[in-house]
């Protein structure tokens, strides 16, 4: 769950930065950031219904 919250991350990451008129290196730096932040809250989502289902 969390590696499909941070590849959704890091395709919007790049898209925004793209539409910002962004250079490649900035387009990567976005997508890496975006990736990591919601790869992250994925983790997060994850642990809560781990332990509130299970």
């Amino acid at each position: 769950m969390y590696l499909l919250f941070g590849i959704f991350g890091g395709i919007w990451g790049a898209r925004l930065a793209k539409k910002r008129g962004g250079k490649t290196l900035d387009i990567l730096q976005y997508s890496a950031g975006y990736f990591l932040f919601y790869a992250i809250i994925g983790v997060i989502i994850t642990v809560i219904l781990d332990r509130t289902i299970f």
